[in-house]
């Protein structure tokens, strides 16, 4: 489908808009070429007197007819501006509007996506296409629609006058016209795939420096900085060369249609003018003719800037539209969720999940009873935080069963499903805002009040206190002003305070030094009270309490059990608790 008629379809609402905005247009077009003929006809009248054209009007005088042309001039450019007026307004809020609407529908599109998809995709390439082409197909609607309508317009009723007019003249001013139509239309084909490269160059580029930036700090303790610098202009110059590549060919056209447009005006001024020196052809007609040649065959040196525009449109809109398209796995309708009545039993029967084509979980079978505080270790990547991701339905499950309260959870809302479980993950989010906000995150009418509660449970309260501005503290982007632990209870004091059936922490504490471990700890104790919790956790000592501990190893559950019946076992869980113990040793 051509990427306009995706465009066309997307915005249905606009139509009406569209097309009242084309008719202003079209009458700013109209009486824009108005003043030529009103040229000639004054030529007219200042040669031919009271015989002028204007006389058959009945208006006799050449003084009374050169003062009503210079009334109809007048009226004719008020009206002219005021349709400029309207189609400016009409267009770039069309322009304004649409752009709005694809950048809201496309950012709630995307948050719609699973996470696999963001694991396989360039952040900076989403970025360049909600920002950079969005933004491209904005310009083209403010001003490219209109040139098209104008240019076409003008090309057709000044094409019909010189019919009207003289007929051999009228042909011969249609001669540079295919010439300019094939140069254009040619170079168009051409230049297409040049800018969407352009486009993906782009995104590429976005990507790395949107990187670099994040992790700024790794880039200078490394002393990486022209490492990085090198990377970043090897990208910017082949970002530069296929800009290049299209320069070469949108420049091109502006010349060939220059040329094509000189000859036509040659053929018209010399024809007409040898036509008029044999009285075949009236001054004045010849005088309209010249002055509407300008405005028949100039505009269309246009055509190069308008197929520049036209084209880097197409590549924009082609990719907003196809990732608009991207099918969205995760299904988040479904039975809906009373949280207060949400027990918190989990259920996995039968688990399986897979990555492309590698097993991660394979036939994970988990009873967890309500207000039970379970804990999964094992090493890195046997599957521990994969497990919690399936739980909120970051992912889909490949088969069995996830069951709360004993339903399905791929048949509950999934806006219900996330609300029930508060979830702290080991790569904390937190807005470039004040402290409170970060806690209040999700739970916005939260009372400040209750927030500090939320804090001091996770044992934040006394640091923030510290602060200047306490709780109204900016904490800059990605909290990057506080410390790797400081963020990590903020996070934590957010979970406390949306308050859910369902507490998950993956490593909450692995950013806490041992003294705030034991305090959150304590307030964990008191946090866990009559709700589920899962814990995963490299250290433990932090688990050692819970009432049922699983031992994963590559996507399987090995162990299960307390902690003193594992450490009996002398399993995988009793090798770990070994090694640690001779750690603290």
């Amino acid at each position: 489908m051509h990427p306009f008629k995706r465009l066309f379809i997307y915005a249905k609402s606009y139509q009406k808009d569209v097309i009242l905005a084309s008719i202003y247009s079209s009458l700013n077009k109209i009486f824009d070429i108005m003043p030529e003929i009103l040229i000639g006809i004054a030529i007219d009248t200042v040669v031919n007197k009271q015989n002028a054209i204007l006389s058959k009007l009945g208006i006799s005088s050449a003084k009374e007819q050169i003062l009503f042309l210079g009334i109809i001039t007048a009226l004719i450019w008020i009206l002219e501006s005021f349709f400029e007026y309207l189609y400016s307004i009409k267009w770039r809020n069309i322009a304004q509007n649409l752009q709005h609407d694809l950048r809201m529908d496309l950012y709630s599109h995307i948050q719609k996506l699973d996470i696999s998809y963001f694991e396989n995709k360039n952040t900076g390439n989403l970025l360049s296409i909600l920002n950079d082409d969005i933004n491209q197909i904005e310009r083209f609607l403010n001003n490219g629609i209109n040139s098209i309508i104008q240019v076409f317009l003008s090309s057709t009723l000044i094409g019909i006058i010189f019919f009207i007019l003289t007929p051999s003249i009228a042909i011969l001013s249609l001669v540079p016209i295919p010439f300019i139509l094939f140069g254009a239309f040619y170079f168009q084909r051409k230049i297409g795939p040049k800018y969407y490269n352009v486009r993906e160059n782009a995104g590429e580029l976005n990507s790395i420096l949107n990187n670099n930036i994040l992790g700024i700090s790794t880039i200078k303790s490394f002393t990486t900085e022209n490492y990085e610098i090198n990377r970043i202009k090897s990208l910017s110059n082949k970002y530069r060369k296929s800009n290049h590549e299209a320069i070469k060919i949108s420049s091109a056209i502006t010349p060939i249609i220059r040329m094509a447009v000189m000859m036509g005006f040659m053929l018209i001024l010399i024809y007409g003018g040898f036509l008029t020196l044999e009285n075949k052809l009236n001054v004045a007609i010849y005088s309209i003719l010249i002055f509407l040649s300008q405005r028949l065959l100039w505009p269309l040196t246009g055509l190069s800037e308008i197929t520049d525009n036209y084209q880097r449109s197409l590549a924009s809109i082609n990719r907003v539209m196809d990732l608009l398209k991207t099918p969205i796995k995760i299904i988040e309708q479904g039975e809906r969720l009373n949280l207060i009545q949400t027990k918190g039993e989990i259920i996995c029967k039968d688990l399986k999940f897979s990555y492309l084509t590698s097993p991660v979980l394979k036939n994970i079978n988990i009873n967890i009873l309500p207000g039970e505080t379970v804990a999964f270790v094992g090493t890195t990547g046997s599957g521990k935080s994969t497990l919690l991701k399936l739980f909120l339905r970051f992912y889909e499950k490949t088969s069995g069963q996830i069951l709360i309260d004993g339903k399905d959870i791929s048949e509950i809302n999934l806006f219900d499903l996330r609300k029930s479980i508060g979830y702290v993950s080991q790569d904390i989010f937190l807005i470039n805002g004040t402290i409170a906000e970060n806690i209040a995150y999700g739970s916005f009418h939260a009372t400040l009040e209750e927030i500090k509660n939320a804090a001091k449970l996770a044992e934040s309260h006394e640091f923030i206190s510290l602060l200047e501005s306490g709780y109204e503290t900016k904490i800059g982007e990605r909290g990057q002003k506080l410390s790797g632990g400081q963020r990590q209870r903020l996070a934590i004091a957010r979970a406390i305070l949306k308050n859910p059936p369902i507490l998950i922490l993956d490593e909450a504490t692995s950013a806490v030094d041992n003294e705030t471990e034991l305090a959150i700890q304590k307030s964990l104790e008191k946090l866990v009270l009559g709700r589920t919790t899962i814990l995963v956790a490299h250290r433990l000592s932090t688990i050692r309490h819970a009432d049922k501990i699983f031992v994963f190893d590559h996507g399987e559950i090995m162990e299960s059990g307390n902690h003193e019946t594992l450490v009996m076992k002398k399993g995988i869980y009793s090798g770990l608790w070994s090694i640690q113990m001779g750690e603290k040793i």
